[in-house]
């Protein structure tokens, strides 16, 4: 091989092995700093696919503010509250100043870290605007787990008798 195309290749190897190594270590920063979503019901009992988060894992839940569960601490700005879907509810921990528009039976989204099985300590907590609106992500889990019933006309028509 002359050294012109031995020169060439080596350069060539050089950019492979350069953009490879970028792109490992692009995908790894990215994935530690990647927030997964989960309801109430999927982080006690597991998404679909049997995935649970693991203790301190950082990670972003939704759900409505049970009723009764708002508990405030009158020393400091430590606020402690459940959070359900339509299963079990889990218990969100957080230090600071909540929204204006958060209350007990509001729709919330919390992110921080998982303390045990089912409880959280926050370092955000978002609450929903107005009475129509949910985050995407909640409104995609609700449709999930409340899925619609699908009737066929011989129900409705069998049904109607």
């Amino acid at each position: 091989m002359n050294p012109r195309r031995k020169k060439r290749l080596t350069l060539v190897l050089a950019l492979v092995v350069g953009l490879g190594a970028t792109v490992g270590l692009l995908l790894y920063a990215l994935n530690q700093n990647m927030d997964l979503f989960y309801t109430p019901t999927e982080l006690v009992h597991g998404k679909k696919d049997g995935s649970k988060p693991e203790i301190g894992q950082r990670l972003r839940i939704g759900g409505m503010v049970v009723e009764g569960s708002v508990v405030r601490d009158p020393q400091s700005l430590q606020v402690t509250f459940d959070v359900a879907d339509v299963g079990p509810a889990v218990t969100i921990k957080y230090d600071g100043i909540l929204p204006d528009l958060f209350r007990e039976g509001q729709g919330i989204v919390a992110q921080g870290e998982l303390v045990n099985a089912t409880t959280i300590h926050a370092h955000e907590v978002l609450a929903k605007h107005d009475e129509e609106y949910l985050p995407p992500e909640v409104a995609e889990a609700m449709e999930r787990t409340h899925a619609p019933l699908q009737y066929t006309e011989e129900q409705l028509q069998g049904s109607a008798q």
